[in-house]
């Protein structure tokens, strides 16, 4: 099949999103299908698409500029998406994937007129918890209401939806959409996760080999709930002066996290460590933990949870929307409440408890063997396929579940 993938957002952006949108275009241009993914330039920092002779796709890069209130971010140059929207309807498409709902969703629905393709959407972000982060300014009512009114909208123009978990799904139901969709996770290439070495990562930056540890990977804003882990970590210095919390990630939230570490003085008890290497000092970075923690009320998916599995880090995490899916049938983890109290309970269990650690490690593994990318990949191939040939919209639904 001729497959098209459309984005606002991709690396090198470290994002859910853009792990997604490698990891299935990888797996499917692996299993012979031709892809291409459309995203925005960066810049010099944009960087180029590495290859191991498997699983090559197209990257189309397109001019972008800097979204005012998210400098992270591009949004593609409206001239350069006309332009672009012109050479690409001079192709075949079996079907279109539109992953965010900026530039790229609009491109996506009128190229799928030109070209009479279906269209595909995944809802990646709960859009609802996130739009207050980044429009404070506005009241709390006010921004769900436009979040869900803009989700329906968005979801009702589109043939099919792909959510990454079943709780997201529950979510558009409560909001009145009624565009058949199908639960497919990302999954992450287990064959990426299968290294790792902590001593090595510990003895690179001074970190004693039994100093207790906690590791943490993520982006860096404020529904990640970075500093409700800082708060945690603030509660266990007591009984454990010697720990030390590791934050791998960047991000819009960093400043303050910073700042929150200094003013509970924790500077000697936390260090952060920005975007690591995603094929080396990261798989390293996650196996110097003694436990991974995670808890973001917000995550649709929860890639870094199945990471940490796969690494056999023994997890203390959250179980809410896309984590609860992850850490349901999960041995290798202790799910914790969302309070900070409850939440150090279950990380100092496990710092005091070898036996305990040894044995969530040894399970990690094997429950990250459910989330293989090759697997979610072959749902996603069926319900292109489904949209190919015009099987009805029910039919598609119930394939690919």
């Amino acid at each position: 099949m001729d497959l098209l993938m459309l984005s606002d957002v991709y690396f090198p952006r470290v994002n859910g999103v853009s792990t997604s949108i490698r990891t299935f275009a990888r797996a499917l241009a692996g299993k012979g299908h031709a892809v291409t993914v459309v995203a925005p330039d960066y810049g010099p920092d944009s960087g180029q698409e590495r290859h191991d002779g498997q699983g090559e796709f197209e990257l189309v890069r397109l001019p972008a500029r800097v979204v005012f209130f998210d400098p992270e971010d591009r949004l593609i140059r409206a001239p350069d998406a006309r332009r672009a929207l012109d050479a690409l309807a001079r192709r075949r498409w079996d079907a279109i994937h539109i992953h965010t709902p900026f530039r790229a969703h609009a491109m996506g629905l009128r190229l799928a007129r030109r070209a009479g393709a279906p269209t595909v959407e995944t809802y990646h972000t709960y859009f609802e918890e996130y739009v207050g982060h980044y429009l404070p300014w506005l009241p709390a009512p006010a921004t769900r209401f436009f979040a869900r009114r803009a989700s329906r909208w968005l979801c009702d123009a589109v043939d099919h939806l792909v959510v990454p978990s079943e709780q997201m799904a529950q979510v558009l139901q409560r909001y009145g959409v009624r565009t058949p969709a199908s639960v497919i996770p990302t999954g992450i290439d287990l064959a990426e996760f299968a290294g790792g070495d902590g001593a090595r990562f510990r003895a690179k930056h001074g970190i004693e080999p039994d100093r207790p540890t906690l590791v943490t990977v993520s982006r860096l804003s404020a529904e990640k709930n970075i500093a409700f882990l800082l708060e945690v970590v603030r509660r266990l210095r007591e009984p454990f002066p010697r720990l030390l919390f590791l934050i791998a990630g960047e991000g819009p939230d960093a400043p303050r996290l910073r700042r929150l570490v200094a003013e509970w003085g924790l500077d000697g008890h936390v260090r952060f460590f920005g975007n690591l290497d995603r094929r080396t000092e990261l798989l390293d970075a996650y196996r110097a933990g003694d436990a991974f923690v995670f808890a973001s009320p917000t995550e649709t998916q929860g890639l870094v949870l199945i990471e940490a599995m796969a690494l056999g880090v023994p997890i203390v995490s959250t179980a809410v929307m896309g984590t609860a899916t992850v850490l349901r049938e999960a041995r290798s983890a202790l799910v914790a409440e969302a309070d900070v109290d409850a939440f150090a309970g279950q990380v100092a269990r496990l710092l005091r408890s070898p036996e305990l650690r040894a044995e969530l490690a040894a399970h990690g593994p094997r429950d990250a063997q459910a989330w293989g990318g090759e697997r979610m990949a072959a749902r996603m191939e069926a319900l292109y396929a489904g949209l190919a040939r015009g099987a009805p919209a029910t039919a598609r639904a119930e394939g690919a579940r």
